[in-house]
């Protein structure tokens, strides 16, 4: 049996560190060739970020736009491939800019490569996003 940490582990990993709100700390866990992809990223919003540096200019200012306070629910999955997990996910917190309540669910396809990140794919609801920015709420 390996010492190596499973995907499942590296995974959960990564979502405790999002929560700390570094975000430096989170892209040291990506491969230089880190490929992120946002298929429903709103307009203007990149729908695919290449490489660990263009991956942090993308996120550092994420925790001065929102304040993500807690993960009240994580379920990870297994994938029949031992470098891969699904996380499905949800976060509560607020808009720092105006005071809205953000709450957002996720579904996240993590590949690793070596323990880091090498692909990241996560689906969530863009209005949702823009709606707590603007102000406007469900």
């Amino acid at each position: 049996m390996s010492n190596t940490p499973s995907a499942v582990d590296l995974l959960r990993r990564s979502l405790d560190t999002f929560l700390a709100k570094d975000m430096k700390a989170w892209t040291d866990l990506c491969a230089d060739d880190v490929v992120a992809e946002f298929p429903f990223a709103p307009e203007g919003a990149p729908a695919r970020i290449e490489g660990r540096g263009a991956l942090f200019d993308y996120l550092r200012g994420y925790p001065d736009v929102i304040d993500v306070r807690e993960i009240p629910a994580v379920r990870i999955y297994p994938t029949d491939d031992e470098n891969v997990a699904i996380a499905e996910w949800s976060v509560k917190g607020g808009v720092v800019s105006n005071g809205n309540p953000y709450n957002m669910s996720y579904a996240t396809f993590v590949t690793f490569r070596d323990g880091l990140i090498v692909n990241y794919r996560e689906y969530w609801n863009p209005q949702v996003f823009l709606n707590a920015l603007a102000g406007t709420n469900f």
